[in-house]
């Protein structure tokens, strides 16, 4: 059986216990006290049994601590999926999304993102979703545009002709006209007419 992995020397079981009362990260403070029964003469099972888990775990926890100290017991973060195209096939993107497409060639007049895809798998021979090109596309600095709402029936030049009528200066006799509305509809108490009431006279 070979001889467990030493832990390195510039560190003890104290400063570990201090350490793990400081950070606020749970699996690390875990971590830093199975090493810290290390220190303190502990064998790796009872490691093992602090920390919860086998003894290949608390060996590989030893290697990354002898590698980065403390850090090297923090979670890692995952490099998730590497991207599908390189620095050289965005160019050829970016230079084909300046240009635009020529219809005779590639059978459209605006680049959408399915059609982009296409010309990347003919050129490429990459398949590319249409989400994953939005977050390349977006990355390189270009945004999606999409078109006003029309309403199917609507004339030629009916927005640009309401707009003309709406800049007429309208406005005063508009004011004008509600003024003299106002006036007719209100009249002052001394100038009411008079109001008469006939009586039939009462026989004594």
């Amino acid at each position: 059986m070979s001889a467990p992995i030493p832990l390195r020397q510039d560190f003890g079981a104290s400063q570990l216990r201090g350490l793990a009362k400081k950070t606020k990260d749970g699996p690390q403070a875990r971590r830093l006290l199975a090493l810290a029964a290390i220190y303190d003469g502990g064998t790796r099972t009872e490691a093992a049994k602090i920390g919860g888990v086998g003894l290949q775990i608390i060996r590989d926890w030893v290697l990354h601590f002898n590698a980065w100290g403390p850090d090297g017991l923090l979670n890692g973060k995952s490099p998730g999926q590497p991207s599908k195209l390189n620095d050289s096939q965005r160019q050829s993107i970016a230079r084909m999304i300046e240009s635009g497409p020529i219809p005779a060639v590639h059978g459209v007049v605006r680049w959408r993102l399915i059609d982009l895809a296409q010309w990347i798998f003919e050129e490429f021979r990459i398949t590319i979703a249409k989400q994953t090109l939005s977050r390349e596309l977006r990355a390189m600095g270009y945004r999606k545009l999409s078109a006003r709402p029309r309403h199917y029936a609507q004339a030629a030049g009916a927005i640009e002709d309401f707009k003309k009528r709406m800049a007429r200066p309208v406005a005063s006799d508009f004011i004008e006209y509600t003024l003299t509305g106002l006036l007719q509809r209100i009249r002052p108490a001394v100038y009411a007419t008079a109001k008469m009431e006939i009586r039939a006279s009462r026989s004594p």
